[in-house]
């Protein structure tokens, strides 16, 4: 008795066969053996398949599977799991045939499918795209992210559809452009992070950073700033949550540092969103135990880590390596990214100084105290790099800019900190320009609430005459008062500062032994007149008028009239000035009484050598 003849394997052969067949019975039964024996990475197989069932039948598959016929779940799931196979040869992904199916692709999956058929779709849209440049341009400009951004929420934590849907987003947020956006994709994009957030924080594996990349992505484009809005407008909160649970797992874990720096760029942009509150409180979410300060501290730490490693680096590169276009490029690279850090400090300087005025905000002592230790050793890094700036006669430089700015917005809290280091580097501080400035301004109006601090004490005022840094603010007020234009709005309270500045030291004038030069002072005070003129606001009026008072003290209209671009015109609008103060007398509040008591006590010293304002006040 012969023994039975054992079953023979189909072979490619088999599978072309059927495939080449004339019937669609037959052509089907050759694609069902593809999903059989055909692995995805055995290219010449796929591409000898491909040709063997050509694009039209496939196509037919496809639209057959799309629509509403029988076995229309059967064909769907077969044509895009064999379309998903073919994506895997590049040749195939990046046919212009392949391109064209993805607005189909799009529709699909915007019914109701299964998941193994929307792993599919998210397969053949990723290995397109990755393709060729066509592949990402049409998903992009068919709505590709109209169609994934609501199906996010939905997908199953960690899932393979969730990692590519996540890839896929990376190259369409890499596709978009300020212009291209509109009030429809921001809504998409706010989708997208909240879902994404999640992913952020639940997972943990390598699908974690690729959430935090494409977060990163998100926020560090030219249009996140219009993303914010439409965040915080978010229904569910939670996104916020786990936007903080992920960024402490990143801080408090042993990771690249350029992962860190993502988590960073999270952090300062969810400040920007929903305040420097966030960085506070306890966590609102099931299985996630989080002390309320752990956030604050790991953003901070790692902030002045990052800190002290670019400056040292940016150091490096801009006074000792040689220069070469990868040095040049390097130092643009660490410019970019230390705003970002400081823009961090500055916000956690915010949130302390209000400490006990808003709820949430920081109350442990011990952590508190942790929290200045930090910030002085930060801060005294940051005057370190200017240090060494300065010896090597560097003034210009958005580095220095920004360093000056944090520096100044710390000194505006604490006056003493990093004492002897101010005091040797304040005229330098001074002296700092921006890359698109042509003098400094921007540094000494960084530095006000820390000048007119220590001013109030003639120590300061000394500091900053012996320095002759007090003829920056001067110069500086005129500009904030040029600036100012036909509004006499002052948002920041920059006028007010340098005005307080001013009048600080010329109250100390005689104690400190100022000799102030006449040039500097003679151009202040048609500022001052003509700021004046601009407004009704009484406080401006007092202030302007008792500014001016102080110069006159230690000149007269005859030497006035000597110093250029002042003339009689400019004598009669302070002689108006002088006037409007004075006959606010009885009339002032207590806002202006000690203004308008600097005034009249000035009239009387100084209106012997003012005959035109003595005329005029009559």
């Amino acid at each position: 008795m012969e023994a039975p003849q054992e079953e023979r394997s189909p072979s490619l052969d088999d599978c072309l066969k059927l495939l080449k067949g004339e019937r669609d019975e037959q052509r089907l039964a050759g694609l069902l053996l593809v999903t059989k024996f055909c692995k995805s990475d055995d290219v010449v197989s796929l591409k000898k398949v491909y040709e063997a069932v050509g694009t039209h039948f496939l196509d037919r598959l496809l639209r057959t599977g799309s629509g509403s016929g029988d076995n229309r779940d059967v064909y769907l799931q077969l044509s895009l799991t064999v379309l998903a196979a073919f994506c895997r040869v590049p040749e195939i992904a990046s046919s212009e045939e392949m391109v064209s199916r993805i607005p189909l692709i799009l529709e699909i999956m915007s019914k109701r499918i299964t998941t193994n058929v929307l792993e599919d779709c998210y397969e053949i849209l990723y290995l397109v795209s990755t393709a060729c440049e066509a592949g990402v341009m049409t998903l992009t400009n068919s709505g590709g992210l109209r169609v994934i951004a609501p199906q996010m929420s939905d997908l199953p934590d960690g899932s393979h559809a969730m990692e590519v849907a996540i890839k896929i987003l990376q190259l369409l947020v890499s596709q978009l452009s300020g212009e291209s956006m509109n009030i429809e994709r921001f809504l998409e994009l706010s989708l997208v992070v909240a879902a994404v957030s999640r992913q952020f924080a639940v997972l943990h594996n390598a699908l974690k950073f690729e959430a935090l990349h494409l977060l990163s992505a998100v926020f560090s484009s030219e249009y996140s700033a219009l993303l914010h809005d439409p965040l915080r407008s978010m229904p569910d909160n939670n996104w916020a949550d786990y936007m903080r649970t992920g960024v402490v797992a990143i801080l408090q874990n042993r990771v690249a540092p350029c992962e860190k720096l993502h988590a960073l760029i999270l952090a300062e942009n969810m400040m920007s969103i929903l305040g420097e509150n966030w960085l506070i409180g306890q966590v609102k979410l099931p299985n996630v135990d989080l002390p309320a300060d752990r956030c604050l501290l790991l953003v901070l730490e790692s902030s002045h880590v990052e800190i002290s490693v670019l400056l040292n680096d940016l150091a490096y590169k801009k006074y000792e390596a040689p220069k070469d276009n990868s040095t040049v490029e390097d130092i643009l690279l660490k410019q970019r990214y230390l705003p970002i850090v400081f823009s961090l400090v500055e916000k956690i300087i915010k949130h302390i100084s209000s400490v006990g005025e808003n709820e949430g905000t920081l109350t442990d002592e011990a952590v508190f105290q942790k929290v200045i230790k930090i910030l002085n050793e930060t801060v005294g890094v940051v005057l370190e790099y200017l240090k060494d700036a300065k010896e090597h006669g560097i003034k210009k430089g958005n580095d220095l800019l920004a360093s000056v700015r944090v520096t100044g917005s710390y000194l505006a809290e604490t006056p003493v900190a990093c004492k002897e280091q101010v005091q040797d580097l304040l005229d330098y501080m001074l002296s700092v320009e921006g890359e698109d400035e042509s003098s400094p301004f921007l540094s000494i109006c960084f530095l006000l609430p820390l000048l007119c601090q220590i001013t109030m004490n003639a120590e300061g005022c000394k500091l900053l005459a012996s320095s002759r840094g007090y003829i920056a603010v001067v110069e500086c007020l005129i500009k904030l008062i040029e600036r100012c234009g036909e509004s006499t709005t002052d948002e920041d309270g920059s006028i007010f500062l340098a005005c307080d500045t001013i009048m600080n030291i010329l109250l100390k004038r005689e104690q400190i032994s100022l000799r102030p030069e006449i040039s500097t002072f003679s151009r202040l005070l048609k500022a001052l007149a003509d700021w004046a003129d601009r407004t009704n606001d009484p406080s401006v009026v007092m202030m302007a008028a008792s500014i001016c008072s102080l110069i006159f003290d230690f000149t007269s209209e005859e030497a006035l009239l000597k110093q250029p671009n002042f003339n009689g015109s400019s004598l009669d609008s302070l002689a108006k000035l002088i006037a409007r103060s004075l006959s606010s007398w009885g009339n002032d509040t207590s806002d202006t009484a000690d203004l308008l008591e600097i005034v009249t006590a000035g009239y009387s010293r100084w209106t012997g050598r003012f005959p035109s304002i003595k005329k005029h006040c009559r």
